[in-house]
């Protein structure tokens, strides 16, 4: 039998909420987070100081503060906020792109960064040239 390669892109992705702090500053939404705050074109940023908790919360576009979420990749599965600024004035660490599980609190997505979070690596094609 003939060796296959393969490519981190072909793993599932969770069907439980997830939201990834990348490396650049970005907080990427999975599908089922994206949902579970009702697909929403703007976000609010928040933060619990006391127990480290980040809470993404739907908002309208007029709303102060107000995030917009763009789609990446051909099917938009994957939504993106710019969270740089945000990040860096909470002194949020972001020198590797982590993903936690969310829940779903008084309408906020939170994720606990108390928790460790799971380590991630890109999917971007640069990671598979040579692959011959």
């Amino acid at each position: 039998m003939p060796f296959e390669t393969f490519k981190r892109n072909n793993m599932p992705s969770t069907s439980e909420p997830a939201v990834t702090i990348q490396k650049r500053g970005a907080l990427s939404l999975n599908t089922a987070a994206f949902e579970a705050i009702g697909s929403p074109k703007h976000v609010v940023l928040r933060y619990d100081r006391e127990n480290e908790l980040i809470g993404i919360q739907k908002a309208s576009g007029a709303t102060p503060h107000a995030y917009a979420i763009r789609g990446v990749g051909n099917n938009e599965a994957t939504r993106v906020v710019s969270g740089k600024a945000f990040l860096s004035y909470y002194d949020i660490p972001r020198d590797t792109a982590r993903r936690w599980i969310a829940i779903v609190q008084d309408d906020m997505l939170v994720i606990d960064l108390k928790q460790s979070g799971t380590e991630v690596s890109g999917h971007s094609s640069r990671a598979h040239k040579g692959d011959g």
